[in-house]
């Protein structure tokens, strides 16, 4: 039996040098909105999408170096061909060609595969930051 009793997941984060950068990403290409954030000894902006997936942008300790993204890992990662094996979040979208385009059209190099089953396109990505994403054609299985 499980430690935990009704575990759903609360936000996800992610520090930056450049909060308010990182932010207007998720906003233009996702559609997140701000949300309102705590008065922290730090900077921080909260985002939200839909009703339940809460996004922190948490700015950077300049005194630590928390190994995330993928310029800060032992070998170069810094392309999206190598995000499939590696860290990232996931969101599906309705439009996903659509979508994908306008990464593309906004200069984001993009990694597109296809799953075995031919149904579930893939898109793998990286944020201003580092930070890998991917997005699905498919909602995750129930």
């Amino acid at each position: 039996m499980a430690a935990a009793k009704g575990a759903c997941l609360n936000h996800v984060s992610r520090e930056s040098t450049d909060i308010k950068r990182l932010a207007q990403f998720y906003i233009d290409v996702f559609g997140f909105e701000q949300v309102e954030s705590p008065k922290l000894e730090f900077e921080v902006i909260w985002l939200k999408l839909g009703s339940s997936l809460y996004l922190h942008l948490i700015e950077r300790d300049p005194n630590t170096k928390l190994p995330e993204g993928p310029w800060s890992a032992m070998s170069a990662v810094a392309d999206p061909k190598n995000l499939p094996r590696g860290h990232h979040i996931c969101l599906s979208v309705s439009n996903f060609n659509s979508f994908v385009q306008t990464l593309k059209e906004k200069g984001v190099e993009v990694h597109e595969k296809t799953q075995p089953d031919g149904k579930t396109k893939q898109a793998f990505f990286f944020d201003p930051d580092g930070n890998g994403l991917e997005v699905s054609s498919q909602s995750p299985i129930q």
